[in-house]
């Protein structure tokens, strides 16, 4: 059913110009309204007239992503997750994304040139590394960003999202050394970004509370596939003193070190313990894996939806979210992880 402002106002009782004002995010329409506008938007199919709303507005209506592209950048099944997150409550404010493919070499260009085109009202920031340049250059924009990750050696002046990385490792690396385990392997993402230093941080501290030191031959940095996940376990595996417990950046890669150890003939939650960060992927499910896996558990989706609503609050002016969010993990303990065997 294709309806125009004009039916769409006559079918709510509403003037056009309030239903207009509804849609655009004007503060001085209250939430009720707001609320039956957008519901009945859902309903018929209507969609604004976008040339018409930005003039009237000064708004794009979109959030911007410049996403690196190049020979050797696999696709990423964890940022598919953060976008569908994004994207669903974009699309309930009735926001739109705009994608600029870019470059690696080209990124704060790219961003520059986003931002200068006028098709977006923000922009947001994701795979941090440890001391990022493109956050300065968000700084020096005048258009609303969202970081997802903090950056290392450089003040957190700026608006972020992100997980307690440190926190998360330190709690898992804390209960596999409870349970008597001493040689501890880590399968993490790649080693310029982030989260993956923080978590080798709150691995290596969990560590040294308990007097015990990380043995470098038993960390990995890799890509987060279930292949490379495979691939270290296996190194790990054939070494003179293989680890009794691994854990996995990732619920992908613990696919892959599951994989390993099963074809060594070993058995997870006695033989060995693997304890894997869940991103809450709806198509693998920590609990669904023959042995369940203890996980250190935070939603990708939930935080793309997270900053999703800021961005669009501060485009809008509406609400009123906090700047800085860190988030904590949560340790759910299951088959995967048990005493460390005797020698």
């Amino acid at each position: 059913m294709n309806v125009n402002l004009k039916q769409l106002a006559e079918m709510l009782g509403l003037s056009q110009t309030t239903v207009s004002r509804a849609l655009n995010g004007y503060p001085e329409v209250n939430a009720e309204t707001r609320q039956r506008v957008l519901s009945a938007v859902r309903e018929t199919g209507y969609r604004p007239n976008r040339a018409a709303q930005r003039l009237a507005t000064g708004r794009a209506g979109s959030i911007g992503l410049v996403m690196p592209i190049a020979q050797g950048i696999d696709s990423d099944v964890h940022f598919g997750e953060f976008l569908a997150g994004l994207g669903e409550e974009s699309v309930r404010h009735d926001f739109h994304f705009v994608i600029n493919p870019s470059a690696p070499d080209d990124e704060e260009a790219t961003f520059k040139r986003l931002a200068a085109s006028g098709n977006v009202d923000a922009l947001f920031l994701a795979y941090v590394r440890a001391n990022d340049p493109r956050i300065a250059m968000l700084k020096s924009l005048s258009i609303p960003f969202v970081v997802h990750g903090r950056a290392i050696g450089q003040p957190a002046d700026y608006p972020f999202l992100d997980v307690d990385n440190t926190g998360a490792f330190h709690d898992a690396t804390r209960l596999l050394i409870q349970l008597g385990h001493r040689r501890i392997a880590l399968i993490n993402g790649p080693g310029n970004l982030t989260f993956s230093i923080r978590r080798l941080k709150g691995m290596r501290r969990a560590l040294e509370e308990n007097g015990l030191s990380l043995d470098e031959s038993l960390v990995q940095n890799s890509l987060m596939t279930d292949e490379y996940g495979y691939r270290a376990m296996q190194r790990f595996l054939e070494q003179e003193q293989p680890p009794t417990a691994v854990l996995c950046s990732s619920t992908v890669i613990a696919l892959g070190a599951v994989r390993a150890i099963n074809k060594a003939g070993l058995q997870i939650g006695s033989d060995i313990s693997l304890i894997a960060h869940d991103d809450v992927l709806p198509m693998l499910k920590p609990e669904n894996f023959s042995i369940p896996l203890t996980t250190t558990r935070s939603s990708l989706r939930a935080a793309g939806a997270r900053i999703a609503t800021r961005l669009i609050s501060r485009i809008l002016k509406t609400g009123d979210y906090p700047d800085q969010e860190l988030w904590r993990t949560e340790l759910i303990i299951r088959a995967s992880t048990g005493p460390a065997p005797k020698p």
